[in-house]
């Protein structure tokens, strides 16, 4: 058996070691605002309940191990004592892992990874509208754990107001767990779907991806493309060239003849296809055709 002692191993491999054994781990959606009412959104896997009466839950939006910085979440609670925790489900997965992209201060994740904004009945950061279940909190308490890079913080929540979806509640009002079909994550690039297992999602790319806001219109209110499939198309630098496009075309028009007359909605379910695959790439050429 390998065993280590933490001070004789860099801070990543122990961040890595400690996010891979300790697995899977339920996701903290968290809405915020900054004191000049820009929405923030950010997801984190340091999180869990702790007490029902009074109801409390508890994430740590930890100091980045690479360079000793703290996230916008961070500095939100921090100003405002206030947050939305809303929780993850299979159909928002790729929506919530582009919200983890770096965008700078001020830019709106909401907007940026495709999702609604509800407001709140107590608390002035959004929900999510999405997510099957949203948490109206008020900060309790912030404890900070340390000062280096990979130390967390700890904000003590306390649930003020929460809200269900109907369709994942029986006619007794309680939660269905398989209706809920909640996601976890684990280490690396895995997740965790509550009701199938193990999946991956490639990390959000550091030179930040486009987003859904950037996402020309007929794509980004596609009828048929899923707020997955806008979540994989969104994490990409730029959109292909016209070159690029045309020589796609080229290539796949044997397969699909007059591929260039299809409508929207015909090229949107090929590249859906695309999609299940992870070829992205592809998929956007299609779309762009």
């Amino acid at each position: 058996m390998a065993s280590f002692t933490p001070k004789d191993i860099s801070t990543g491999r122990l961040h890595s070691y400690l996010l891979s054994a300790v697995a899977p781990r339920p996701i903290a959606f968290a809405s915020t605002m900054d004191v000049d009412g820009n929405p923030n959104l950010s997801p984190f896997s340091f999180f869990n309940v702790f007490s029902a009466n009074p109801p409390i839950m508890i994430f740590s939006p930890a100091r980045r191990v690479r360079n000793n910085t703290i996230k916008h979440t961070l500095e939100n609670v921090e100003a405002t004592k206030e947050v939305v925790i809303n929780v993850v489900n299979y159909d928002i997965v790729q929506q919530m892992s582009l919200s983890s992209t770096e965008y700078a201060e001020g830019v709106n994740e909401f907007e940026k990874a495709g999702l609604t904004m509800l407001e709140s009945d107590i608390v002035k950061p959004f929900r999510v509208a999405e997510s099957p279940v949203q948490f109206e909190c008020k900060v309790n308490d912030i404890i900070h754990l340390g000062t280096e890079g990979g130390a967390g913080n700890l904000v003590i929540c306390e649930v003020v107001k929460l809200h269900i979806a109907d369709e994942v509640l029986d006619d007794k009002e309680v939660i269905v767990q398989e209706k809920l079909d909640l996601v976890a994550r684990a280490g690396g690039s895995y997740y965790n779907r509550a009701k199938k297992g193990f999946f991956e999602i490639p990390k959000p790319i550091s030179t930040l991806g486009i987003g859904v806001d950037a996402m020309p219109i007929e794509v980004k209110n596609s009828m048929i493309l899923t707020g997955n499939d806008l979540g994989m198309l969104g994490n990409v630098e730029a959109l292909p060239n016209q070159n690029d496009i045309d020589e796609f075309i080229d290539n796949v028009s044997e397969r699909y003849p007059n591929i260039k007359e299809k409508s929207h909605r015909e090229k949107h379910k090929i590249a859906r296809n695309y999609l299940s695959y992870g070829d992205v790439d592809s998929a956007w050429k299609l779309l762009l055709s």
